[in-house]
């Protein structure tokens, strides 16, 4: 091969501290914004964004120069940073420590995507992947 080529997918999950409903309608997309905008920065693609008041799911390509641990970390940061910043300065905002992260191939990517999008509808009839959810 004369240059190189990758295609690698993240799932990336992570929750909100002690799981606590802090993700409301008001904030949700100001929220996944700053997210989106933040892996753009990272020349991550994002090709999903979803979840319930007290967690994110993020599908988004990967760059091969990126560590994980950045690309949660700066897409963590850089939400939490705006909402007790700027938009809710005196209320409580934040994100739990950990993660989840799993990898996703190109066929899976639309099961992926689907399963992202409609997280409201999975939680609710409780039609959940656990794999796919962090706990």
């Amino acid at each position: 091969m004369q240059r190189n080529f990758t295609q690698l997918y993240l799932h990336c999950v992570w929750g909100t501290w002690d799981r606590l409903p802090l993700i409301t309608p008001d904030i949700q997309e100001i929220i996944y914004a700053a997210i989106i905008r933040q892996c753009r920065q990272l020349k991550c693609t994002v090709i999903a964004i979803g979840g319930v008041p007290d967690h994110v799911h993020l599908l988004t390509s990967f760059v091969p120069t990126l560590t994980v641990s950045k690309l949660i970390g700066e897409a963590k940061g850089s939400s939490s940073h705006l909402i007790t910043h700027e938009i809710r300065p005196n209320e409580f905002f934040k994100w739990q420590g950990g993660y989840g992260v799993f990898t996703v191939s190109h066929q899976n990517l639309e099961q992926v995507a689907n399963y992202i999008k409609n997280q409201p509808q999975h939680h609710q009839q409780k039609k959940l992947i656990s794999d796919w959810e962090i706990k």
